[in-house]
């Protein structure tokens, strides 16, 4: 078959040479097509319900509405996580499905339970569906300034102004608009005018709503024509409000405005935002799922570019977060070093081969491999990302392997001075070696298969790796076969034939060793077993993680204050740490910070929660040597603030960390249990023992108690004398506090809320609760009571905050790791907290994190690479119809490995995913280096030589194809190995463990092996 192919491609060679620059074409025009972005899409299939339910507290707020919506939803099949988080007047329910589930059978699912248990909630609960994004799609993010503008007239800008046109982008879910106030008609009811008109405020609000209305009437005919008939009576304006006639006493009318005061206001909020020590407003957009990140950011850029023109004079966009910078420097790193290292591999098949024509030849091959790869990358719906990108960079120095060993032997065809044409050597060259090249190749394949077998996070962060090096070894191998022994007959001759001068040298320096090695077989074996039980000592001692922490250039600090501290204290608190900050460090370019919850409910934090936002200045420009050593100085500073729990983040690795755990924090603890209180104290202990160990930092105990209530109390019966219902009272109560909304004002798109209530910047005109025991109440008997009067008023305190798993209570623990290993510093906390922290009937602790990854990607590796190896042993066995050369070849794996340890050591990296790739890589290039020295020493039994003589010229034959296959390998990837910038630090282990392990490797092939054979021969020949 293989011959055929061959054969065909010599006798077709402009037909073949055709059929590559066409494809080439359809590869150059994927590459320029292909989406961009920073990883792949690692999120689960995931639907998010948020529930506002506006003045209930935590408690209430679980038990009528959280539970309900759990039970129900616990019976949705092929879900894997429901989690919820509740707090003041909002939960946010989370469910994550099984891999492979469709969003939008997931989303009707869920959204038919919400419909079924609607009539179990409260009136007043509102929400549903979250838009149709990922933990990721926060894609990019803006504020709007302008000194000559109110916090207010911000906001109306980004509601009715921005908003709408972005949400008209392809590829956005949303656009959440936080800070600022939104603008209401507002009416603060006069009682006393109440009284002497004779309304209650139930008759105002269903007069008014009356009043403010359009109806449709219907249709009349005007003699050909026929009309629509509709009554117009709704309010454009606050004078137009004002002037609502709402009641007739005494024949006169009664308006609005006669039984209180409109004016301007503003929505009570629960969020602010803030910027370098001043309040601002800020736009977050959201991308949909599966949408191109790129073109999304260029989108949105485009259309705010387009409305600079139409906003207020002296207004400035400022963008402070934008994702497409991170993934143009993320992918620019890894497209530095795919081209440099092609430019290396060049340079090494130059010097290997010592022909510029056979040069061009080998390396014709990189170009059109890639272009091929991003063809089928194109075709399969693979982005080009920091691991599909990596994949290729990992393949460069083995795509090349196949023909180099193609092109080395048609060298030596050509060289040999043999009377037949140029086409048959070629062609006997390339048909010579095809079984050792598929051999190798398809063992290279195979050993990527176990990465496609990951799950969860690790399988979609590695799968594109696996399969990017899958579709490049498949083109170079078709290539090897097909397009190079064309381009060779064409471009190579006898003249071409021969070994350099200098390469003789080193061949001969090579078979001098050769020979003192194997006169000292035991000595040079000992000593090779010896460092390959080193090594064992060290990768058990060396520190295990998930992945090595990928710097997005900013920094995300979160904040936790006083569960019972208002809005403008936390604001405020906010401002003056910014101004600190930004006059302290030169390195933050600009602080913007975001307190309480988000407008869209995607992110329900509390008052006492805050994201703080820094922008780094390049870091050419820092006084520190790196961004560890800065976050440390920023954590010094922070200390002047005492009573705020502090972390550092970045804005992608917080919406992992929150994708695993619902929590951020590389290392979340969950308590589980009924009791809130039990709970805060066992997570305090827990927390405490954490602090203790080694690498902890950022450790905080989640604040669900200490929130404070005031508790009004109807007296029993007082408030029905005077006909007002309990129901009644909470209405009016809640009017006087945050405001009742009771109709709206709309123009054009424009529509302004209408609320009863007092209300000053957002906040109630109720200031104490003195203030509160004080306020009169009107009766709907027409009579004015003292709240104290008809109720009891009581401070007591409850949860701020209620965690829920699995339909289960928890509490939390988080905390960051710095200098030390992950899963090291896990399993000793484990102990610790085991062993200090005792827990109640009922309760238990779960650890999660992203070391959970780590422990399952390794469990899933040591299952499936036995299979591997043995599939790999029955390859061998096929190619040498022996066991004992295949297990020759495959005892160079472990000395391969050896090297990739000993690697890791000397630079201080971690055993991690990317660590297990680079092992992995090693595996096949160690057999492909094997297959090609011992299927050599086979070929020469047909020549009358001695086992000496075998082994010696052998080896010394096959010294450059495996050079040129383990330094193309090698040196193709030290640009990964010394690569800066963000993304370099995911990929830099892989390329250290493949370094070493070449190294270690290739000694051991030109050495070890040669010994290995020698006595295999040696006693089989008696």
């Amino acid at each position: 078959m293989i011959a055929r192919i061959i054969q065909f491609s010599l006798v077709q060679r402009l037909f073949v040479l055709g059929v590559f620059i066409g494809l080439t074409a359809f590869g150059i025009n994927a590459w320029l097509n292909l989406p961009v972005d920073a990883f792949p899409d690692i999120s689960p299939t995931q639907v998010k319900v948020i529930m506002k339910a506006n003045g209930m507290t935590a408690e209430e707020v679980e038990a009528q509405i959280t539970q309900p919506i759990e039970t129900e939803l616990l019976g949705i099949p092929h879900q894997t996580i429901l989690r919820s988080t509740t707090k003041y007047a909002i939960t946010s329910i989370t469910l994550d499905f099984e891999q492979g589930t469709d969003i939008y059978w997931a989303r009707q699912q869920v959204s038919a339970r919400l419909a079924s248990v609607a009539d179990l909630l409260p009136a007043i609960a509102e929400g549903g569906l979250a838009p149709m994004s990922t933990p990721l799609s926060e894609m990019f993010m803006f504020t709007i300034e302008n000194p000559n503008l109110s916090l207010q007239e911000r906001k109306h800008i980004l509601d009715w102004q921005i908003r709408p046109v972005l949400r008209t982008v392809p590829g956005v879910a949303d656009v959440n608009v936080l800070g600022g106030f939104t603008r209401t008609f507002q009416f603060a009811p006069d009682l006393s005018r109440l009284v002497a008109y004779g309304f209650s405020l139930n008759q105002l609000e269903t007069a008014l709503a009356e009043a403010n209305m359009n109806g449709s009437v219907g249709r009349v005919r005007a003699g050909a024509d026929s009309l629509v008939i509709r009554t117009q009576s709704r309010a454009t304006s606050l004078e137009e409000l004002a002037e609502l006639v709402v009641g007739n006493v005494g024949g006169q009318p009664v308006r609005l405005s006669d039984l209180g005061t409109l004016s301007l206001g503003s929505l009570t909020r629960y969020g602010g935002v803030t910027r370098n020590g001043e309040e601002t407003t800020q736009a977050l957009i959201v991308a949909l799922k599966d949408s191109n990140t790129a073109s999304v950011v260029e989108g949105v850029m485009h259309k705010l570019n387009a409305l600079k023109t139409s906003l207020p004079e002296g207004t400035e966009l400022n963008v402070f977060y934008n994702r497409k910078t991170l993934i143009d420097t993320a992918v620019g790193t890894l497209t530095n070093a795919l081209t440099q290292a092609v430019l290396i591999v060049i340079v090494v098949l130059a010097v290997f081969l010592g022909n510029v024509r056979a040069s061009f030849v080998v390396a014709l091959v990189i170009p059109i491999v890639v272009l091929l790869t991003f063809l089928a990358m194109s075709m399969t719906g693979i982005t080009a990302n920091l691991m599909s990108l990596g994949g290729l960079v990992i393949a460069i120095g083995m795509l090349v392997d196949a023909s180099v060993v193609v092109v080395e032997n048609t060298l030596s065809q050509l060289g040999a001075n043999k009377p037949l044409p140029r086409l048959h050597l070629v062609y006997r060259a390339t048909r010579e070696v095809a079984v050792p090249v598929i051999a190798g190749t398809v063992i290279v394949i195979v050993v990527f298969m176990p990465l496609l077998t990951l799950t969860g996070l690790e399988g979609k962060l590695f799968s594109p790796v696996a399969t990017t090096i899958v579709y490049a070894m498949i083109a170079s191998l078709v290539t090897a076969f097909t397009l190079i022994p064309v381009v060779a007959s064409f471009l190579l001759s006898s003249k071409d034939g021969g070994v350099p001068g200098y390469l003789q040298s080193l061949q001969l320096a090579y078979r001098r060793s050769l020979g003192f090695v194997l006169n000292y077989p035991k000595l040079i074996g000992a000593v090779a077993l010896s460092l390959l039980v080193i090594s064992g000592l060290l990768f058990s001692i060396t520190g295990k993680t998930f992945m090595p922490v990928m710097d997005e250039g900013d920094i995300i600090v979160q904040f936790e204050k006083s569960p019972t501290i208002s809005l403008s204290s936390s604001l405020e608190i906010d401002k003056q740490i910014e101004r600190m900050l930004v006059a302290s460090f030169p390195e933050i370019e600009q602080v913007v910070a975001r307190t309480g919850s988000d407008e869209l409910g995607l992110d329900p934090m509390s008052l006492n929660e805050t994201d703080v936002f820094m922008q780094l200045a390049p870091s050419d420009t820092w006084r520190f040597s790196n961004k560890q050593a800065l976050e440390s100085a920023i954590r010094e500073s922070l200390q002047a603030y005492p009573g705020i729990n502090v972390g550092f983040t970045q804005p992608i690795q917080m919406r992992v960390s929150e994708m695993l755990t619902g929590t951020t924090g590389m290392v979340a603890i969950k308590i589980f249990g009924a009791d809130m209180q039990t709970l805060s104290d066992i997570a305090n202990n827990v927390a405490n023992v954490v602090r203790k160990q080694e690498g902890a930092v950022d450790t905080n105990a989640t604040l669900i108690e200490g929130g404070d209530f005031l508790s009004i109390i109807p007296k029993p019966g007082v408030a029905m004398e005077f006909g007002m219902t309990n129901a009644a009272l909470s209405r009016y109560l809640k009017m006087q506090v945050t405001g009742i909304q009771v109709g709206e004002v709309i123009k054009g798109r424009v529509r302004t809320p209408i609320y009863f209530g007092e209300l000053e910047q957002g906040q109630a005109a109720i200031l104490s609760p003195d203030v509160l025991n004080s306020m009169m109440v009107l009766m709907p008997s027409g009579q004015e009571l003292m709240l104290s009067d008809i109720a009891n008023i009581t401070r007591t305190q409850g949860p701020a905050v209620i965690e829920r798993e699995k339909a289960m209570r928890f509490a939390v623990v988080t905390t960051n790791v710095e200098g030390r290993d992950l899963v090291g510093f896990v399993e000793s906390t484990q102990k610790a907290v085991g062993s200090s922290v005792s827990l109640p009937s009922g309760y238990a602790i779960e650890y999660g994190g992203e070391f959970e990854n780590q422990i399952r990607a390794t469990n899933n590796l040591l299952t499936v690479i036995p299979l591997v190896i043995a599939v790999i042993v029955l390859i061998l066995f096929t190619i040498f119809g022996s066991l004992k050369l295949a297990a020759l070849v495959m005892a160079n794996v472990p000395f391969a490995v050896m090297g990739g340890v000993y690697a890791l050591f000397i630079t201080g990296e971690y055993i991690s995913v990317p660590a297990s790739v680079g092992f992995i890589a090693l595996l096949g290039v160690a057999v492909l280096n094997g297959v090609v020295m011992v299927s050599h020493y086979e070929s020469l039994k047909r020549q009358s030589l001695s086992l000496s003589e075998r082994v010696a010229n052998g080896a010394v034959s096959r010294l450059r194809p495996i050079l040129m296959t383990a330094t193309t390998a090698m040196f193709g990837l030290l640009p990964l190995a010394f690569a800066s910038g963000p993304g370099a630090e995911i990929q830099k282990p892989l390329a250290i463990v493949v370094i070493g392990g070449l190294i270690s490797s290739t000694l051991i092939t030109l050495y070890l092996l040669p010994i290995g054979y020698h006595y295999l021969e040696r006693r089989q020949n008696g």
